[in-house]
């Protein structure tokens, strides 16, 4: 092996293969969909030279095979931080659009450290401040009132804050999540109890209680786990569907154990006393100040995140009002996710931000998490049946929002409404 690994030639392939390979586990660690990575991956190695290349991608890990004549390598790497950036993710889309037949790997490696070597593009107070801006959004989206909004900026704010501070001391993510969730929770409802000594409560706590973690639902992994699915990549969406699953059970369950500790009596659906065109401005300005809230924690671009800002406030009113008027809320999902899809492909086609970076903001403010939460709460009470028709339900509505997402990607896409 020694013997082979001298010779210039085999150097040139170890070179080559080790560049196309730092791409893929640097998008795979950015939150990229294995679809994504792997494309990007065949793309490089044909401008680098090689003959042949594939990849088998998982949640966490690469295995790449490169053919270079008669010459083969394969490789194997770890990627252990399962994050989300989607600024790299952007970066890495444009090195990969500027590689043209015969690219020097000199030059691909050059790129990739500059990618590397780009800092956030925001610092903590602007990612709390965002992440705090679009919980209290979606807790009025659902009907929260102002008390409860400013209860949910205050604890999605502090949560968010210690969430950071434990993820940079590089603690168990599911543990981040967990006491994050705690966190949040806790805050939130010491607010709502505290006002209700005071008389001054409003009555919509599971909205609020629900809107103060929203920002722990792992919304990228969750849609990206859907599509590597529709196109039959299996090995990873169900890894990632695996990981969204234990991501919300572990903020779900802490939120439980602080609403049953404080003996906190949740009501039912939340309704607002606003109507007509006030109404509707409103929801249009809070969706698309949660979906930017959300694009700012993605860490996407200024103009990615006004982007998917404008998309959530076309999108999501319009599933509301379907859902009101009567049309089943996995219906109303699906469609409200399908023209997200339709609207990131037709801005994607014209600027730098891709698809998933402005589609995944606009959408993860659809999510059913007071449906998820409910599921839970019945069935640590011990009732089965209300915990399945609560999961069930939620179930439908995430399932359409990944078949909306889907469907445009088969409209727009020639690579996926065809399998060849």
């Amino acid at each position: 092996m020694v013997g082979v690994q001298d010779a210039p030639e085999t150097q040139s392939l170890v070179r080559r293969s080790a560049a196309v390979l730092r791409l893929g586990s640097l998008l795979l660690g950015a939150g990229a969909g294995s679809y994504r990575v792997k494309d990007s991956m065949r793309r490089a190695a044909v401008a680098l030279g090689l003959h042949h290349h594939r990849a088998q991608v998982t949640l966490t890990e690469i295995t790449t095979t490169a053919h270079d004549g008669e010459r083969v390598r394969t490789e194997v790497i770890e990627q252990r931080r399962v994050g989300v950036n989607a600024d790299r993710i952007d970066g890495i889309a444009g090195v990969v659009n500027q590689l043209g037949p015969g690219a020097g790997v000199a030059d691909l490696e050059e790129a990739l450290d500059r990618v590397e070597r780009t800092p956030p593009r925001y610092g903590t107070v602007l990612n709390v401040l965002a992440v705090a801006l679009a919980c209290a959004a979606f807790a009025f989206l659902n009907n929260g009132g102002p008390i409860v909004c400013a209860a949910v900026l205050v604890a999605a704010g502090l949560g968010q804050t210690a969430r950071r501070r434990l993820q940079h001391a590089q603690l168990n993510t599911f543990a981040v999540t967990a006491l994050a969730a705690a966190l949040s929770s806790a805050v939130y409802v010491g607010i709502v109890l505290g006002l209700e000594e005071l008389g001054r409560a409003d009555t919509s706590h599971e909205a609020g209680l629900i809107s103060a973690v929203l920002y722990l639902v792992p919304g990228f992994p969750l849609v990206t786990g859907v599509l590597d699915l529709v196109r039959l990549d299996l090995s990873a969406g169900v890894a990632r569907l695996a990981y969204v699953t234990v991501t919300l059970l572990s903020a779900g369950m802490s939120v439980w154990a602080v609403t049953w500790l404080a003996a906190l009596e949740l009501d039912g659906r939340p309704t607002t006393a606003l109507a007509g065109p006030v109404l509707l401005v409103l929801r249009v300005v809070a969706s698309a100040v949660a979906a930017g809230g959300f694009a700012v924690l993605f860490n996407s671009s200024p103009r990615a995140a006004a982007t998917a800002a404008l998309i959530g406030g076309v999108a999501n009113p319009a599933r509301i009002y379907l859902v009101e008027a009567g049309v089943a809320p996995q219906a109303a999902s699906l469609a409200a996710a399908c023209v997200v899809g339709l609207l990131a492909a037709l801005v994607a086609r014209r600027r730098r931000p891709s698809r998933v970076t402005l589609s995944v903001p606009a959408v993860v403010i659809m999510v059913p998490g007071v449906m998820v939460y409910r599921s839970l709460v019945h069935l640590n009470e011990g009732e089965v049946a209300a915990a399945l028709g609560n999961g069930v339900e939620a179930t439908f509505v995430i399932m359409g929002i990944g078949a909306g997402l889907a469907l445009s990607r088969m409209l727009t896409d020639r690579n996926w409404a065809f399998d060849r």
